[in-house]
Parts: structure tokens; sequence; C-alpha cells
């Protein structure tokens, strides 16, 4: 993924203040993203063997 270098480094620092790594922080707001367009993924189901 590419990310504008200042939008990087906002992510970064409101990473650390969450105390969360800068990966987690993207994938946290992906999903408070999706959750706010009413589209969070369907939990997959495991197939039995």
């Amino acid at each position: 993924m590419r990310v504008n270098e200042d939008m990087l480094r906002a992510i970064e620092k409101w990473a650390a203040d969450e105390f969360r790594s800068t990966n987690g922080q993207i994938e946290w707001m992906l999903m408070q993203s999706l959750k706010q367009a009413k589209r969070t993924p369907k939990p997959q189901t495991k197939e039995k063997e």
C-alpha cells in the first residue's frame, strides 16, 4: 500500500498514542471505516475436512 509520507507519520504517531503497531492502527482504521459504511466482512466458516 502506498501512503503519503505526512499521512504515514500522522498514523504512526496515532498508533504510538494508542499503544498499537502502525499496521494494527491501519487495520483498526479500516475496520472503523467498514463499520461506518455498514460493510464489515462476514466471518469465514471453516469447512470440515
